[in-house]
């Protein structure tokens, strides 16, 4: 793609990017209020007013003032978000809003351009823009605020001022929402998959509140001296003790006893591990899973539900 065309690609999207500033009130240590101030960024997302950013851009958020391209200020409320994903929905009361077109992520590739947009300070100019290639996907990263899996790594900037912003492909679409969950690493960034904020986002939108979807089981780290124990064929895996009436588990006919070694193509280890799995997953969403019965392995799919 010529150089004209990926600056008129970068000045459309750009319309969609939004400088999000927040107060949080703290006191000190005589009780007095101490206002404190934070800077992000975010995109809009859909026409009516909505725009994506990280959860952690506003957590604790008194008051979220979100700044347009255009010079516009309007004060945002807070629909809803997931903490586990580092998404929050914001939406205004704005006309002539330009969304920004949404790509799919499962078709990205490593060595594929990018650029990273975002508006920390809502200065005249327009937002800051950032380049790099797609160094690696699938990334797990352990942070102060969790762990965070399947992220796409680049080593266009991303600081915590654009955090929140788009990572979009050549053609404009975004990618992936930016975050400065490692605010201090050195040509490293990391961005949520869009693919897998959709759902997601399309659950704050419809309830205000994103839950993560169950199984219905209740099961035991398995290890060495339990397989020897019960004479178990494996030693690895969750030792299933009980399954809920009704619940997907129970219909896709897991049972009590069962050794439940891999969900979804991942191998499965411990309980938190499969907790882990669970919440990057949608409700609807069918997966494999791969247990051990009477010394068979068998694969039955369950289709995961919202949590009760």
């Amino acid at each position: 793609m010529s150089e004209d065309k990926i600056v008129e690609m970068l000045e459309r999207v750009s319309k969609s990017v939004v400088n999000v500033n927040t107060l949080r009130v703290f006191h000190d240590f005589f009780y007095q209020v101490v206002p404190v101030k934070g800077i992000g960024s975010g995109f809009v997302f859909d026409e009516k007013g909505y725009i994506l950013t990280n959860y952690h851009v506003i957590e604790g958020a008194e008051r979220i003032i979100v700044t347009l391209v255009d010079g516009r200020v309007f004060e945002a409320k807070f629909i809803g978000g997931y903490r586990g994903l580092d998404l929050a929905v914001l939406k205004i009361d704005a006309d002539n809003l330009v969304a920004a077109k949404l790509g799919d992520s499962d078709k990205i590739k490593v060595g594929q351009r990018v650029f990273a947009i975002g508006n920390p300070f809502g200065l005249a100019g327009g937002p800051t823009v950032t380049s790099g290639i797609i160094s690696a996907v699938k990334r797990t990263i352990y942070s102060d605020r969790g762990i965070f899996r399947d992220l796409i790594q680049t080593d266009a900037a991303i600081n915590p001022g654009n955090s929140g912003g788009p990572l979009v492909n050549v053609e404009g679409e975004v990618i992936g929402i930016n975050t400065a969950i490692i605010p201090f690493a050195q040509g490293i960034g990391f961005a949520i998959p869009i693919n897998a904020a959709k759902d997601i986002v399309k659950e704050i939108m419809q309830y205000g509140y994103y839950v993560r979807p169950w199984l219905g089981i209740a099961g035991v780290n398995l290890n060495r001296q339990i397989a020897l124990h019960y004479d178990l064929p494996v030693e690895h895996g969750i030792l299933v003790v009980n399954v809920v009436p009704g619940s997907p588990a129970h219909r896709a006919g897991i049972e009590r006893g069962d050794i439940i070694l891999e969900f979804d193509g991942r191998r499965v280890d411990s309980v938190e591990e499969l907790q882990r799995i669970l919440s990057e997953k949608t409700h609807g969403c069918e997966c494999e899973v791969a247990i051990v019965r009477d010394l068979r392995k068998l694969r039955v799919k369950v289709v995961l539900e919202r949590e009760l």
